[in-house]
């Protein structure tokens, strides 16, 4: 959790790149996350001049070289801690003209941390325009504590919420609360394989990483998990590179050493050698609409044919999936109800050919001020043989913040969100749980294979979670949005029975007649 203090400085570095006539926020944030690698390669070296020092020995794993740069510069005044002691016009300078070509050449040919976050430098731009910005942005991020990685994780995080422009290609940043309720769904276990084909600012495989060092702390005393976690475990693909170098910097900030973070157009490209690779996917992938079949992997096409980018995603998840994967993804509701031959194709595949866990209607204002496009969250299971018994849904219809623009808090921090321990699910009072059902999700998921008194399978059409058998969603032609089964209750209103109401009236009469007979005798 970071302190208002902390808040207070990363917004005044915000408001200081804005002043300074950058007001692009995609711009502001990879800028930022420049210095903050170049800060992080000195202190890789720092660290590297500490060992060799302790154990009386050369450095074995040298970033800065020794000597001068192909422009004169000694490499030494290339580190973060000796130029932000310079003048701001001398230290612009250095950056500028013998940093950041150190960063696109230097690195690829050998040097830097040997984090994936090198091989994304080789088109790295400095944009910063004054002397005068550059030192005071450096005095700045000088002062935030970059030592503690939880404290680096939610500094980037922070700021990456800042993020508030949609993309292009109809990519938004997915709240991190909706990451986190998925990653909690799906519970990675330390031997998973884990991707996301659309990996943007890699909060997916972060939230993942975080979820495995909380429930497996373990996993870090053996070697070879261990391994796996910094190198084979987190697997993301971007066709933008400044979302593939803030991604990568995510994952090294979070802990991560070598996560796989590389470009791949992932609708056009073949699949080949990922082919059932992974066993875990967690996604959000962009829905620009339809792509042209020239640009379409054609392993796709053989799953499904259509230009629909939210059913080819789906597609490639299946694709990419090993059997027993399973997946955790996001897609717009047209998914759930479309009449297309490849909508139904691609539903009856989930609901026959696979093992369709659950679906999670989200509130059409979660993706504000991004998007206002209704969403679920689709979870299943690759099997290649079925396996669909009953379907879990649930209707979510608050996530602890207003549905608008603003998208403002309705409850205090602890209160939003997922616990921040388990045991506490159900602490939420009725009026709380109202304005954030995300607790509630999560302990019914737990439930939703349990069909004793208070488990899922036996709660009625009419509450807000229920279970329904494949049978009926096969004779609904595998439709799979809640309205379709979910039942309404009609409040029962008794009525007096008309002689009750004469009665009534008679009475009332009267009283009338009355009352004009005794003002007529005032009158007099």
């Amino acid at each position: 959790m970071l302190t208002g203090e902390l808040r207070s400085q990363i917004n005044a570095i915000w408001d200081a790149f804005w002043s300074g006539g950058i007001s692009n926020p995609l711009e502001v944030m990879e800028q930022i996350t420049y210095l903050l690698f170049i800060r992080r390669l000195d202190d890789a070296h720092s660290l590297e001049e500490s060992k060799a020092s302790i154990l009386r020995q050369p450095l074995q794993n040298r970033i800065f070289p020794e000597g001068k740069d192909p422009k004169g510069r000694p490499y030494s005044d290339l580190r973060w801690s000796r130029f932000k002691h310079f003048a701001p016009a001398d230290m612009h300078t250095v950056v500028g003209e013998h940093v950041f070509p150190f960063l696109r050449t230097g690195l690829l040919s050998g040097g830097g941390d040997g984090s994936t976050y090198s091989h994304h430098m080789k088109d790295a731009r400095f944009t910063i325009p004054t002397p005068a910005l550059l030192a005071k942005v450096v005095d700045m991020l000088d002062q935030v504590p970059m030592t503690d990685r939880d404290t680096k994780g939610d500094i980037y995080e922070y700021m990456l919420g800042k993020i508030a422009s949609a993309g292009q290609n109809g990519q938004f940043r997915t709240p991190r609360h909706i990451i986190q309720l998925m990653v909690e769904m799906s519970a990675p276990t330390p031997s998973d394989v884990i991707c996301d084909p659309a990996s943007g600012t890699c909060g997916f495989l972060v939230a993942a990483g975080e979820y495995l060092r909380q429930h497996h702390p373990t996993l870090f005393n053996d070697a070879d998990a261990r391994r796996h976690f910094h190198y084979g475990m987190f697997h993301g693909y971007d066709f933008d590179h400044t979302m593939l170098r803030i991604g990568s910097m995510n994952m090294a900030l979070h802990g991560v050493e070598n996560p796989d973070i590389s470009y791949k157009d992932s609708l056009a490209q073949d699949h080949s050698g990922d082919e059932e690779r992974y066993s875990l996917i967690l996604a959000n992938p962009p829905f620009a609409g339809s792509l042209d079949y020239e640009n379409t992997a054609k392993d796709l096409l053989a799953l499904v044919k259509t230009k629909k980018t939210e059913l080819l995603f789906l597609a490639l998840f299946l694709r990419l999936l090993k059997p027993g994967g399973r997946a955790a993804v996001i897609v717009p509701d047209g998914v759930l109800f479309g009449s297309s031959k490849a909508h139904k194709e691609l539903r009856r595949m989930l609901v026959e050919d696979q093992k369709l866990d659950g679906v999670v209607s989200l509130p059409a204002g979660v993706f504000k001020p991004y998007a206002g496009v209704s969403c679920a969250i689709l979870f299943f299971t690759k099997t290649n043989s079925g396996g669909t018994d009953h379907v879990w849904f649930y209707d979510m219809q608050a996530d602890g913040y207003s549905l608008d623009d603003k998208r403002q808090p309705l409850l205090p921090e602890d209160k939003i969100g997922l616990p921040r321990s388990s045991g506490q699910h159900n602490q939420l009072s009725e009026a709380e749980h109202a304005k954030n059902n995300l607790p509630d999700v999560l302990a019914r998921w737990a439930k939703r294979d349990d069909s004793g008194e208070g488990g899922e399978r036996q709660r009625p059409r009419t509450a807000q979670s229920f279970c329904v058998p494949k049978a009926d969603i096969a004779a609904q032609g595998h439709d799979l949005s809640i309205n379709r089964y979910k039942e309404v209750v009609h409040a029962v209103v008794e009525h007096e029975s008309p002689q009750a109401i004469l009665a009534r009236l008679a009475v009332l009469e009267d009283e009338i007649q009355a009352g004009m007979k005794a003002l007529e005798g005032m009158l007099k």
